[in-house]
């Protein structure tokens, strides 16, 4: 069914119909609905040249990736963020267009994309304190969403975010009830806001139960199984090893995993972990009792947040901005257990002899 047909049958002009369909908010709530229901009836797919004439926009949403950090194109965290915000692109009748420039490149790109109307909004991505992509979209003129936060920033913006120094408190709290004492780290890269406030939280914690943080306990790196795998094995080679770890991601957690198979320690048993579990699609937690004990908050409904609010922007430019912090839930996996009284080294030890 083409958009004639289905403006025929709901007795409305072409032009109502893709703006309905595109939440224009001149077109009634009930116009809206009413036109959207009849979309999903007759599995109309709105025509990207017929709404981009009738609407006069691009009807594309734009993604922009530095080359510095283009090792999100194929991390799951990034791919189920697009699947999620390419489902609400779909039912809208939008494009997705991704650009992949060198980090000097990126700022003219926005620039470049706004100027020649390519796109009619963008997604940010991965937001550092005082981001000036903010400013710069702002002065553009160009409506945008961010994934996560910047802060502190002068110019009011939307984003979608969850609370990740709430997540990394009530993780390394749960460590310390346990026993735990010597707690490591193994954080994103430092600089990101959401790796900022993941260590933060967990050195506030420390110190407010009468600890002091280790900066020898600390690893920044990239969210992946290497990572945690390096960084585990390290750690626990010191003279004084951690009997837990906080990981930033599940990915970073198989790492762990695979680095305590290789020492012959138990985890949960001999070494504790606790992550942040994004509610992968493609790597999962394990079935009803997950593997790892996780703080959990899926990506993929962030992703197709942050495209409605996108869209809604698109529609009303001037309308007042949302802000959303979701709150995350820690769910008990096979992952954590008391602090053991030898250390993951005297474990090693043993194992070897």
């Amino acid at each position: 069914m083409n958009l004639k047909q289905l403006s025929e049958k709901l007795g409305l002009s072409q032009t109502t119909v893709s703006r309905a369909l595109g939440g224009y908010p001149e077109v009634k709530a009930a116009t809206r609905e009413r036109v959207h229901q009849a979309a999903l009836a007759y599995n109309y797919k709105p025509s990207r040249r017929a709404t981009s004439l009738a609407t006069g926009r691009s009807m594309a949403i734009g993604h922009v990736i530095p080359l510095s950090s283009n090792h999100e194109m194929v991390n799951p965290v990034f791919a189920d963020f697009i699947a999620g915000a390419s489902e609400v692109y779909a039912t809208a009748g939008y494009d997705m267009l991704v650009s992949v420039v060198s980090d000097t490149d990126e700022l003219r790109t926005y620039r470049d994309l706004a100027g020649k109307g390519t796109v009619d909004g963008v997604i940010v991505h991965a937001p550092v304190p005082q981001d000036t992509r903010i400013k710069v979209l702002h002065d553009l003129g160009l409506p945008f969403v961010v994934h996560g936060r910047a802060e502190p920033q002068a110019i009011e913006y939307s984003y979608v975010d969850i609370n990740n120094y709430g997540a990394f408190t009530t993780a390394t709290h749960m460590l310390l009830d346990l026993g735990h004492e010597r707690i490591g780290l193994l954080n994103g890269t430092k600089g990101v806001d959401y790796a900022d406030q993941r260590e933060r939280a967990y050195c506030e914690t420390l110190a407010a139960r009468g600890f002091a943080p280790a900066p020898d306990l600390i690893t920044n790196n990239e969210m992946t199984e290497h990572a945690g795998y390096d960084g585990a094995k390290r750690l626990l080679s010191a003279a004084n090893p951690p009997t837990a770890f906080l990981a930033s991601s599940v990915v970073i957690a198989l790492g762990v995993h695979r680095a305590l198979a290789e020492l012959g320690l138990k985890l949960g048993r001999d070494i504790s972990v606790v992550c942040h579990d994004d509610a992968l699609s493609y790597i999962g937690n394990g079935g009803e009792t997950p593997l790892f004990t996780g703080t959990r908050s899926s990506v993929r409904a962030a992703g197709r947040r942050c495209a409605e609010l996108l869209l809604d922007r698109i529609a009303s430019p001037t309308a007042p901005h949302t802000q959303e912090v979701w709150d995350v839930t820690l769910h008990m996996g096979q992952s954590t257990g008391p602090a053991p009284r030898h250390t993951a080294a005297q474990v090693t030890s043993a194992h070897d002899a």
